[in-house]
């Protein structure tokens, strides 16, 4: 028992931000995948892991080096227009990102109410913007590092849901090893969406602020955006604290296109139009148990990605103006900062509004943030490996190889999009 203790004190960022990456844009795009090519897709998830601790990694040595997230770092070294452009890509995405959680939130909540009360749709997405909103600004920065610790765990919920229901185990392992391509546009995109989806912008900008924000709930800062000495046990943890939680956001998007691609997919329905749809399709197929694993994992997501999303494009904005920006300070010492938080909320919940179904906003979300990530990769390689910023803890050579294959990739697919449609 207290070697789990142990464990779980020492998780930190890295936890927090894979399990973010799960959110309910990539439980969605990782089913919509699974029911429309089934386990074939599996190996997406083994092949973007290297990129997506590459990225974390080279983030959260910036924020440790630094004291100072992506944003503070490109005001003080880089040009304006660059700054501008970065803020105002992540801003979009995570607005259109949060839209699309809530959307999904309330859809799921929906399939958990009886019957007589199950069209409140737009209420309960009205319901959990003000308690998300209300959290985040209440609570302070330690306890909701431990809510999100705790709510990370429960998306453990999906790989029960597996457990029980997928038993084609052998072929799932085969698709997960040796990659599978499908020379046609939908799985092109398709592509595109898994990769936008792991590999999202806001999960870079999190990692380097919250590393910085640790610093700050320590005690240890004085100064920010200039680089101090990093004791070598604080790389090693920020390393490992950011390897295990994109192999757990991974873990977790390995079962749920391994319980959509076996069941849903092994069924023959593959057009999975809205989140009922695919929650439905699981009940009668893989038993209740698995339809109550499926919806309550996706609420569970978006409560705790959402206030990521927030904090990140919060986070950036307070940058850009030098407003004081953290999560540890109360309402009344950095306003402009909790005001993003709020603002960029209630602009997603816009999305409730705009007659896109859930699961569309979900899926066009992950697309979204494929076609944002070059430019933030870019700029992250470059920060990752400028001593000004991080010393001599420059980027390591594997970590530069797999950011800029993901960089390369996302750029395909990118004018792959554009040129399609």
């Amino acid at each position: 028992m207290g070697k789990i203790k142990k464990i779980w004190k020492w998780l930190g960022p890295g936890l927090i931000t894979g399990a973010s990456d799960d959110d309910p844009s990539g439980i969605a795009t990782y089913s919509i995948a699974g029911a429309k090519i089934g386990p074939a897709i599996l190996w997406t998830m083994l092949y973007s892991l290297p990129m997506m601790i590459a990225l974390q990694e080279m983030s959260a040595r910036i924020g440790l080096a630094s004291r100072c997230g992506l944003a503070g770092n490109l005001k003080r070294y880089y040009s304006k227009f660059l700054l501008i452009l970065f803020a105002s890509l992540i801003v979009i995405a995570n607005v259109f990102n949060i839209g699309a959680d809530v959307s999904g939130m309330a859809a799921s909540i929906n399939l958990l109410l009886p019957p007589s009360i199950n069209g409140a749709y737009q209420l309960v997405s009205i319901i959990l913007v003000l308690v998300i909103i209300s959290l985040t600004i209440i609570l302070p920065y330690r306890k909701m590092v431990m809510i999100f610790k705790w709510l990370s765990l429960s998306l453990g919920a999906y790989i029960i849901a597996g457990i029980i229901a997928v038993n084609n185990w052998q072929n799932v392992i085969l698709n997960t090893i040796v990659p599978t391509i499908k020379l046609d546009k939908d799985f092109f995109i398709l592509l595109l969406a898994i990769l936008g989806t792991t590999i999202s912008p806001y999960l870079p900008v999190w990692q380097a602020s919250e590393e910085a924000e640790e610093k700050k709930s320590d005690g240890k800062i004085t100064r920010v955006c200039k680089f101090r000495t990093i004791a070598g046990k604080e790389i090693a943890h920020a390393d490992g604290d950011a390897a295990f939680g994109m192999f757990f956001s991974n873990v977790i998007g390995f079962f749920i296109i391994a319980l959509t691609g076996s069941v849903i997919f092994g069924a023959g329905i593959q057009n999975i139009e809205t989140i009922k749809d695919s929650a439905e399709a699981l009940r009668p197929l893989a038993g209740p148990y698995a339809y109550w694993f499926f919806a309550l994992g996706l609420v569970s997501a978006g409560l705790l990605a959402i206030p990521i999303l927030a904090g990140s494009a919060a986070y950036v904005v307070a940058e850009v103006f030098g407003w004081e920006a953290s999560l540890d300070k109360p309402f009344n010492k950095a306003k402009g900062f909790y005001f993003i938080i709020i603002i960029a909320t209630i602009l997603g919940l816009g999305i409730t509004y705009s007659g896109i179904s859930p699961i569309k906003a979900l899926f066009y979300t992950a697309i979204l943030h494929g076609l944002v990530g070059p430019v933030l990769i870019g700029a992250l390689i470059h920060m990752s490996n400028n001593p000004k910023i991080v010393g001599p803890n420059k980027s390591k050579p594997a970590y530069n190889f797999f950011a800029y294959l993901a960089m390369i990739l996302l750029s395909i697919g990118a004018v792959f999009f554009f040129t399609t449609l």
